[in-house]
């Protein structure tokens, strides 16, 4: 059996296989809670409508803001990890081989002119599926006339729960934000 030696440049090259998995990972477990989230709201609102129970609307804010919260930390992560490869992993490893620039591609898609566009938009998905659907829901229970006091403060909270998810959603997304710097 052959020992291989273990060089700075492989190990960076194996954290890069492995931030690489991670990033892969993390992406189609974000992408997927879209997915869940109209699945639920489909069920609530469809179980909602045919028991004629909009009190049944409230399990929607505390769901949704569940999943975009958890896809919010992922889409972050995702970013968070690109930016390591761009910023530090790469530079490194550009050093030790004696070239300007590594994985081309950190860089290449993030170049693209509607980049910037695209972003805008699934901005206003995320905003639509995480914080307009469940809104929407509470403004249907309040308008049902079947409110209840108990029920009407948690509702309220429930509002301030998804205008704070809202809040995060925009501040992450915007190209200039302390947390999307390098996005």
């Amino acid at each position: 059996m052959v020992e291989e030696d273990v060089t700075l440049g492989r190990l960076l090259l194996t954290e890069y296989q492995s931030i690489k998995e991670e990033q892969k990972a993390r992406i189609g477990f974000r992408d997927n809670l879209l997915y869940v989230t109209l699945t639920v709201v489909a069920v609530v609102v469809a179980a909602a409508a045919q028991a004629k129970q909009t009190a049944m609307l409230l399990a929607l804010p505390p769901v949704c803001v569940v999943l975009g919260w958890t896809y919010l930390v992922n889409d972050e992560k995702i970013t968070a990890i690109g930016r390591y490869i761009r910023n530090d992993l790469g530079p490194r490893l550009a050093q030790l081989a004696y070239v300007e620039k590594t994985f081309g591609w950190e860089f290449t898609n993030r170049e693209d002119p509607g980049r910037r566009f695209r972003k805008i938009i699934q901005c206003v998905v995320d905003l639509l599926a995480f914080c307009v659907v469940p809104l929407s829901a509470l403004v249907a229970y309040w308008s049902g006339g079947q409110t209840a006091p108990g029920l009407l403060i948690l509702s309220v909270g429930e509002a301030l729960a998804v205008s704070g998810l809202g809040g995060f959603i925009v501040r992450f997304a915007v190209p200039f934000g302390s947390e999307s710097e390098g996005r």
